[in-house]
């Protein structure tokens, strides 16, 4: 049986300055061996994001210049990207994307961009410093240790029903003090990392394409799609 999803990638024309598309194209590569159609379409400013529409969502992140203008556009998304998340639907997150579903975040001159509190993490700005150099971080859940890199002036605060994408191993993570880096939020995964993150961390990559095909085919049988066996890439 051929599967298929479609992908909202959010703000893919103004979002891109850390190569993070590549999340896209990963789970493209890893879509065509668990036999899956996957389609993509950009969602950029003054369109509406139809939830129903897609199966799995990606949001990537941009300088503070790029991110102020999101910000603003993506108020009007954010009941539509809100039931999404709330509904189940598979998203991932990084870096200003992340930063956007919470409250708001700090940016580099101290101010205050509104985020649209999907998720209940807010982000605060580092004088003088950044976050940046390889990182590990290991899911407490599943075991799986994933490797990447930060770069991120921004700390980041946890908030309620939110647990860490993984223990810092050796790195920073979300704000250098809790260990913890990223966050999961129902099927919402947020991470600092770039690179991109799924490109060194393909488990992570099924992971995600598995929720979403369970959540659209709730009575298939994906035992072939489980056993996939990802090669490490790092």
């Amino acid at each position: 049986m051929k599967y298929q999803l479609h992908l909202a990638h959010l703000y893919g024309d103004l979002l891109n300055t850390y190569g993070d598309i590549g999340n896209v194209l990963v789970l493209e590569y890893y879509a065509k061996q668990m036999d899956i159609e996957l389609t993509s379409e950009v969602i950029s400013l003054d369109q509406p994001f139809d939830a129903t529409k897609f199966d799995i969502a990606f949001f990537g992140g941009g300088q503070d210049y790029e991110q102020v203008i999101v910000s603003k556009d993506i108020q009007a998304k954010k009941q539509a990207l809100t039931d999404y998340i709330e509904d189940g639907g598979p998203m991932l997150a990084i870096c200003g994307g992340y930063q956007l579903l919470g409250k708001y975040y700090i940016g580099a001159n101290g101010e205050r961009i509104e985020g649209i509190s999907a998720l209940d993490h807010y982000t605060e700005s580092q004088d003088n410093n950044r976050f940046i150099g390889d990182i590990v971080i290991e899911n407490e859940e599943t075991g799986q240790k994933y490797h990447g890199f930060e770069n991120h002036n921004g700390v980041t605060y946890l908030g309620k029903d939110e647990r860490p994408l993984g223990k810092v191993i050796s790195g920073h993570g979300n704000n250098g003090k809790d260990q913890g880096e990223g966050a999961i939020y129902k099927n919402v995964y947020c991470s600092y990392f770039h690179g991109p993150i799924l490109a060194r961390n393909g488990e992570l990559a099924k992971r995600i394409l598995l929720t979403a095909l369970k959540r659209k085919y709730p009575e298939a049988d994906l035992t072939a799609q489980e056993e996939l066996k990802i090669k490490p890439t790092y």
